[in-house]
């Protein structure tokens, strides 16, 4: 199992590879696009501004795009899972497309940034928060936000209601950071890692000629 943690000069690796290393995966970086040929699951990590996803060009986004077609899981952390997302009104820039919507700066009738610990309101079940309990704290670090939409899996309000995590088919994303969350957040990269495992797994098993080939779609 090889998990690609995509670095955009805009995110701790660090801190998120330790995460994961703490619930028994490893990760590799790809120094270019190519790279991401064979790897069972996507990361894309990031903190900052929306603009520093311009180095996530066309030879990544179609890299990443043709993996999720495949039924590669792809999970964002943050300004990963923003960059989800068609833009942001904080840069010029489009975002990957693979979630409907664009993400807006947090009222100001509230301090801005959102630091800190705040409470997820599950909307509705989803694999990458099983045994996560409505109302479990995670920790968040933003400015921008993305709208609830009906690929919304938990909600947070600060100053107003927007998505902490999404779901659409293969693809995840949370605006909190798991790594620093304790072990709720944990248990969420744990979950991931078992999607990409279960989703290698299907795809190792024989098929018959007359067998069609399965996703993990979900």
């Amino acid at each position: 199992m090889t998990i690609a943690l995509i670095d955009y000069r805009a995110g701790n690796l660090t801190s998120v590879r330790k995460g994961f290393a703490a619930v028994g995966a490893e990760l590799f970086t790809p120094s270019a696009a190519s790279d991401l040929a064979g790897a069972s699951g996507i990361v894309v990590p990031g903190v900052g501004h929306f603009g520093a996803t311009a180095f996530l060009d066309d030879a990544w986004r179609n890299e990443i795009r043709a993996a999720v077609a495949d039924g590669v899981p792809l999970l964002g952390i943050c300004l990963g899972l923003q960059w989800l997302f068609e833009g942001s009104e904080e840069a010029p820039l489009a975002g990957l497309g693979a979630i409907e919507g664009r993400c807006v700066r947090l009222p100001p009738i509230v301090k801005v940034p959102h630091v800190g610990w705040n409470s997820l309101e599950v909307v509705r079940p989803s694999p990458l928060l099983e045994g996560v309990a409505d109302g479990t704290q995670v920790y968040f670090t933003h400015s921008y936000a993305a709208p609830v939409t009906g690929n919304c899996v938990a909600a947070t309000t600060h100053g107003t209601k927007f998505a902490a995590a999404v779901q659409h088919a293969n693809v995840w994303g949370v605006q909190f950071h798991p790594e620093k969350s304790g072990r709720p957040g944990l248990r969420i990269l744990e979950n991931f890692t078992t999607l990409v495992r279960e989703r290698r797994t299907m795809n190792d098993e024989p098929r018959t000629s007359n067998e069609e080939p399965r996703t993990t779609n979900r």
